[in-house]
């Protein structure tokens, strides 16, 4: 698969409900809209909570993940949701995931945080300003939460990927965990020397991507993690990479690792 392939999944992943199919979304799935400020819009906002969230007084690490529609919900996903929800659930897994709706036609200005000059885009970070400072205070003030770093996770999948990185660059005082998935790192290889200069990442990094993407995702993917590896020392152990064989650039992929991925961050 080519980067012109790639992108054209890009494009068609914004697009929602091409297929009609019932919801496959778990009783613990709900969602909500929230005014997005910093993006002059309103977002929708998928929340799973654990199965004793009900019956229990815990506080629980929370996951901030990027194009929600496709997380939970055979009927809004574009080629196949992650069941998220289902693996969770069979996991009894003591986390509370946020899920945050791709802006469509916008989708790639939200997640890319520097301008292509092909694609255009550029607008990430007043993405992630929505999600830091009026998403996370909303959900933890309405929600049995841990907030500190160490129990925030972000994720994501190609520019998804590409963004949740770029978070714990900007913001490794809110970040502790990044989920980093088949990132879109070719759209912004401005990443690369942003990374040079950062003097410490401190936060937890799980890359992951298939030697089936595109001709250059893996060498992206050891580049950066090269990178990382420069800053800090790997006897820390906070930086986990996976090259999956026949891997492509799709929902299954990311689906089938998911649980992969996140038993590694300890969630």
């Amino acid at each position: 698969m080519n980067r012109k392939a790639i992108f054209l999944f890009i494009l068609l992943f914004s697009l929602n409900n091409l297929f009609s199919q019932e919801s496959t979304a778990s009783k613990n799935v709900s969602t909500f809209t929230i005014d997005a400020p910093q993006l002059n819009c309103t977002k929708k906002i998928w929340l799973y909570l654990p199965n004793e969230y009900a019956t229990s007084k815990k506080k629980y690490p929370v996951i901030y993940m990027h194009d929600a529609q496709n997380l939970f919900d055979a009927e809004t996903s574009y080629v196949g949701e992650w069941n998220i929800d289902e693996k969770l659930d069979s996991l009894n897994a003591q986390v509370i995931v946020v899920g945050i709706e791709h802006g469509n036609e916008k989708r790639i200005d939200e997640l890319t945080p520097f301008k292509n000059e092909k694609r255009g885009g550029g607008n990430g970070d007043n993405y992630l300003e929505f999600i830091v400072k009026t998403l996370k205070p909303k959900i933890d003030s309405t929600y049995r939460t841990k907030p500190n770093k160490l129990n925030t996770v972000i994720m994501g999948s190609s520019l998804g990927g590409l963004i949740s990185y770029y978070a714990v660059l900007k913001y490794p005082e809110v970040f502790g965990k990044a989920g980093v998935l088949s990132p879109a790192f070719w759209i912004n290889p401005e990443v690369f020397e942003l990374t040079k200069n950062t003097k410490k990442l401190e936060s937890k990094i799980y890359f992951l991507c298939g030697d089936n993407e595109s001709t250059d995702m893996v060498s992206d993917v050891n580049k950066m993690e090269n990178l990382v590896s420069d800053i800090r020392c790997s006897c820390r152990h906070l930086t986990r990479k996976k090259i999956v064989k026949g891997g492509q650039h799709n929902e299954k992929l990311w689906r089938d690792n998911f649980v992969t991925v996140f038993k590694w961050l300890a969630i």
